[in-house]
């Protein structure tokens, strides 16, 4: 099964495109190695993969036959991230440096490419 594919059957994307991006721009890795949509997924395998903010490790423990539901992932993979990382996240969010004043509208272009590059850099 195509990397990918995987991604997207186990719900860490809500679509193809979206895994095959995270791939191409080297949001995904395995051992340090940035992987293509393409790898072949064999069981046993680990990857950390980078969304938003959060850096999830995973480990596969089937390949899916489709996109499975939310209550039948965790036959597919187990989530090896640290408990660290997802109160981190937590704390984030808390803060929410993202809130705009009331009445100030929606946010320029120059503004939204400044707010993904403090975020995701």
């Amino acid at each position: 099964m195509r990397l990918d594919k995987y991604l997207w059957a186990v719900r860490l994307y809500k679509t193809r495109s979206l895994a095959a991006d995270a791939c191409n721009s080297g949001r995904v890795k395995m051992d340090d190695r940035e992987l293509k949509p393409a790898h072949d997924v064999k069981v046993g395998e680990r990857y950390s993969l980078n969304i938003d903010q959060l850096h999830k490790e995973i480990e596969v423990l089937a390949l899916p036959p489709n996109r499975v539901g939310a209550p039948l992932v965790q036959g597919f993979m187990i989530d090896r991230t640290p408990a660290e990382e997802y109160e981190r996240i937590r704390m984030a969010r808390q803060y929410a440096f993202e809130k705009r004043d009331r009445g100030v509208g929606r946010p320029t272009k120059r503004e939204r490419r400044e707010i993904e590059e403090f975020k995701y850099k």
